[in-house]
């Protein structure tokens, strides 16, 4: 029978999102690439160490058992072939089951995303999350400065998003951008009836809600809507929620307060946010990613 992956939830993930690789990636990024791949040889027999992502994948692969695969990771990698060598025994030292990768030497690995239908793609590279938003899957640079996830909920993975421009299109924050919060509030009052358009993670969000109904006695799926919206603009998320037919188990709308106090007590595996401000700030507090998207983000 033909290998698919029909029905699964698929992430695409570089090297350095998933594990440590950032004093090797150091001397890839001086210029010399044989140096680097001389370094990752001669560390074959070293695990690396977890990087931001860690966290959200190995509880991601937990939903998977002896009889049920809903969860594929594939290594998407601007890495050799030689070095791939290492992530795979890394991979089964962390116990993060890895059956599959691309290796593409320095080339960009986006274009590899389409076949594999993915679902999300994590980087540390900007201009590959930004070819790959432009293609139409969700995607993020991974902050490599993050903190770690948290181990507070071992059999939960938490994700939180920000709403315009993430989960949702940028069209409110183009009202609030050009015409200042009082005409976004009443933008988004006057249209509290009518759905926004989708964003680039709404795909995500409803995979995400296909595997938590699939269910698993090993792990759960927590979610988290973090927004700067706050009242009367509240509305309108929660009615395009409830259109969409997902459900959120936590919202919170701060009204332009920092997020990274708030991210930092619901403890996601990973935060996604459209805002430099707002990643940034939360990468203190807790695994982030940017999403290269709207008007926040011009090419």
């Amino acid at each position: 029978m033909a290998a698919s992956l029909d029905n699964k939830l698929v992430v695409a993930i570089s090297s350095r999102a998933l594990f440590n690789f950032e004093e090797e990636n150091a001397i890839f990024e001086s210029g010399d690439p044989r140096a680097y791949m001389r370094l990752q040889l001669e560390r074959l027999e070293q695990p690396a160490r977890p990087g931001i992502a860690f966290s959200l994948i190995k509880k991601l692969l937990a939903f998977n058992d002896t009889t049920t695969q809903r969860v594929e990771v594939v290594i998407l990698s601007r890495n050799d072939p030689v070095s791939g060598m290492r992530i795979f025994r890394s991979g089964h030292a962390n116990e993060i089951k890895l059956e599959r990768g691309v290796f593409t030497q320095g080339r960009s690995p986006f274009r590899y995303l389409r076949p594999l239908r993915a679902h999300l793609f994590l980087s540390a590279n900007a201009e590959d999350v930004r070819e790959a938003l432009a293609a139409g899957f969700p995607a993020a640079r991974v902050l490599t400065e993050s903190v770690l996830a948290g181990d507070n909920y071992p059999n939960e993975v938490r994700i939180a998003f920000d709403g315009d421009a993430v989960l949702f299109s940028d069209e409110a924050e183009r009202v609030f951008q050009a015409q200042g919060l009082d005409a976004f509030q009443q933008h988004e009052l006057s249209k509290a009836a009518q759905p926004l358009p989708e964003g680039p993670f709404k795909p995500l969000l409803a995979a995400l809600h296909r595997l938590q109904q699939a269910g698993t006695a090993a792990m759960r799926i927590r979610t988290a809507l973090v927004t700067a919206r706050s009242a009367p603009a509240h509305e309108r998320a929660i009615r395009t929620l409830m259109k969409w037919d997902i459900r959120v188990d936590e919202a919170m709308f701060l009204g332009g307060l920092p997020k990274g106090e708030f991210l930092r007590e619901f403890e996601p595996d990973f935060f996604f946010d459209d805002q430099t401000g707002h990643v940034n700030h939360a990468a203190r507090h807790v695994p982030s990613g940017h999403v290269s998207s709207g008007i926040a983000n011009p090419r």
